[in-house]
């Protein structure tokens, strides 16, 4: 395994002071580090395009080669920019891509990873950008590295690492930041949200953490995941999913159970939901002020007011609540107001650590869910 030190020491030599990205598992030690020793030159991006952007804009004011790190299940949010800003043939800007490679080809992963992974290297050939997969032994990792960016400097165009799990050694920060000190875990908060909805409402939640607690609540209650879509990928998406479903079935409640990272992720859709008025979509944002799912390094959801940017957006209503006693009114609230309407929680970093994942696959999850709308 590499020392994350070593690597950005290898990077550092290079020239390379510039870091942006979305945060991955697999190069958690590697997100760690350099929130301990880059400062203001580490930057958590919105999405994995804003990154590339955020590290295009770095070459243009210094010339200097910026790295982007991200999960590939965000490779499709930085197609854009890499190919109609940083590629030869548009502006041509040198950049070096650390992939975490989830679902690689021959080892096991949960569902929405696996195509990922299988499409991962295809789409980096298909985008014309130079690739390896980092070796976990110290001299050849170190060769790698060097050697494209050499390729990068000299050819002024991006290339890609792709990082294997257990490449890493693992890092542990020098102070571990906690998002805030709220009441409520977010299960908690995830249970009485259910608990006080209607058998006729519909829920879409969002990928990461707060689908598998719901799961895990609806099978401690003995009860089926009919009513539920678990977006178990497509980070950021939730709540257009759940506008689509508000639109077609007016005559229920659509509640869309979002996290404070996914939301970021791609904000323009509320003022989509809010210019649309849809009445029967409402929104429960978790917020922690972290991307739990991927190690719990900080989002930027603790320094931005949601419920005002909602407003301004058209909500016609949001809320915003810390307090246990303080939830099932506030839900109720939510359940009888002209929507849209948000209701945003703040709750504890962090899950079980036996906190398993969704036994049915994404395609039975999607048939239950279908049957159960028809209804």
């Amino acid at each position: 395994m590499i020392r994350c030190q070593d690597f950005v020491g290898w990077l550092t030599a290079a020239g390379v002071d510039f870091y942006a990205g979305v945060p991955d598992s697999l190069l958690k030690p590697v997100c760690f580090y350099l929130d301990d020793h880059a400062g203001d030159k580490h930057v958590v991006a919105a999405n994995e395009g804003g990154a590339v952007a955020l590290a295009c804009g770095y070459h243009l004011a210094t010339g200097k080669l910026p790295l982007v790190y991200l999960q590939n299940s965000g490779q499709g949010n930085t197609i854009n920019p890499l190919l109609s800003l940083a590629d030869r043939d548009v502006y041509s800007i040198p950049l070096l891509l650390l992939i975490g490679w989830r679902g690689e080809p021959g080892g096991k992963d949960e569902p929405q990873h696996v195509k990922q992974g299988k499409v991962t290297v295809g789409l980096l050939e298909a985008m014309d950008i130079p690739h390896r997969v980092l070796a976990a032994e110290h001299d050849a990792a170190r060769r790698c590295v060097e050697e494209l960016l050499t390729i990068a400097a000299t050819e002024n165009r991006p290339v890609a690492l792709l990082v294997c799990k257990g490449t890493f050694e693992p890092y542990q920060p020098k102070d571990q930041k906690t998002a805030g000190d709220f009441e409520m875990t977010r299960e908690q908060a995830v249970e009485a949200v259910v608990e006080a909805l209607d058998e006729t409402d519909a829920i879409v939640s969002t990928t990461g953490m707060i689908s598998r607690e719901l799961y895990e609540y609806r099978d401690r209650q003995g009860q089926g995941h009919q009513r539920e879509f678990l977006t178990v990928g497509s980070m950021g998406h939730a709540s257009q999913i759940a506008m689509g479903i508000a639109l077609a079935r007016p005559d229920r409640q659509v509640f869309c159970l979002d996290g404070d990272g996914a939301m970021l992720m791609h904000m323009g859709a509320a003022a989509i939901v809010g210019a649309a008025g849809v009445t029967n979509f409402k929104h429960v944002l978790f917020n922690n002020g972290v991307h739990d799912s991927v190690g719990g390094m900080a989002s930027a959801g603790l320094k931005v007011s949601f419920t005002q940017i909602v407003k301004a957006c058209g909500y016609t209503e949001a809320w915003h609540i810390e307090r246990r006693v303080d939830l099932a009114e506030k839900v109720a609230q939510l359940r009888s107001a002209r929507g849209p309407a948000m209701l945003e929680i703040m709750v504890q970093t962090g899950a079980r650590a036996d906190l398993g994942r969704p036994r049915t696959s994404p395609i039975e999850n999607k048939t239950a869910f279908m049957e159960f709308l028809s209804q």
